[in-house]
């Protein structure tokens, strides 16, 4: 089974394909629609933006232009971080939809607890309002999912005690040398499935010293040992690149990274 036939399950039941493509930083326009457009012929089923992007209508008319049925495509995007009342969070998402041309979302995440020029500011309630948004959302049929992205565990237990649904999805930076163990660990006990964006970290990752020994010894690139690495771990990853010849090495991850080799990656991240 090829890693775009294969999915995790989320904890009401939908599917979500392992592999997907990101779109941060992919202009809109012809970038963008070319991008999710060349990802949807190679095989990608799931395509990642976010209102913030600026490239919802791109990517919406790539989905629409590529002839693949709907319900074989999981395309996700976000409500922005900044936005922490509610009414402005219905009306973002109304925004959201009108630019994709989409019927419904197959995943909706906050896209952080705090917004971006804020970062670590206290907004408990603030989620707690729009996340009740979300499961209204949910509840009319026009979402298949609802999550979070950026959530640690206390941010989790926080939007827990008032919501009626717990977040289905957790979108984190992760890859080889991330210290992530805690929120993994977190979201593996209460059934959240995690997504891996920056499973590169940003391209860091291909001029690291240590990592092209361990690729060589399964005839791979850094950048497939990247993405399987985090397969492995059990998240999603969220590659993002504009060039179809990346996009078939991000994919081309069919194979197994040892128990020693996982053990060393592992310990790249308490070597930071």
């Amino acid at each position: 089974m090829t890693i775009h036939e294969q999915s995790l399950v989320l904890r009401n039941g939908v599917l979500m394909p392992v592999l997907g493509l990101g779109t941060w930083l992919i202009p809109d326009g012809q970038p963008a629609y070319a991008a999710v457009s060349a990802a949807l012929d190679l095989g990608y089923r799931s395509i990642d933006t976010a209102r913030v992007y600026g490239n919802e209508a791109s990517v919406g008319r790539a989905v629409r232009d590529s002839g693949l049925a709907r319900n074989s495509l999981f395309i996700t995007s976000k409500l922005p971080a900044e936005i922490k009342e509610p009414n402005a969070a219905r009306a973002s998402f109304e925004e959201t939809m009108a630019q994709t041309g989409l019927d419904y979302l197959d995943l909706y995440l906050i896209h952080a607890p705090w917004p971006w020029d804020d970062i670590g500011r206290d907004c408990t309630e603030g989620n707690r309002q729009v996340w009740r948004v979300l499961e209204e959302i949910w509840a009319e049929g026009r979402v298949r999912a609802i999550g979070v992205s950026n959530f640690n565990g206390a941010d989790l237990d926080a939007l827990s005690e008032t919501a009626r649904i717990i977040p289905m999805v957790n979108q984190i930076p992760f890859g080889i040398g991330s210290d992530q163990d805690a929120t993994i660990a977190y979201c593996a006990a209460k059934e959240i499935v995690l997504q891996a964006y920056s499973p590169l970290a940003h391209g860091r990752l291909l001029a690291r010293a240590e990592l092209p020994t361990v690729a060589a010894r399964y005839g791979r690139s850094v950048a497939q040992l990247c993405n399987r690495y985090v397969v492995q771990k059990g998240l999603a990853p969220l590659p993002k690149t504009t060039h179809p010849e990346r996009m078939k090495e991000n994919a081309d991850i069919d194979f197994v990274i040892g128990p020693d080799d996982m053990a060393y990656l592992d310990s790249l991240a308490r070597a930071q």
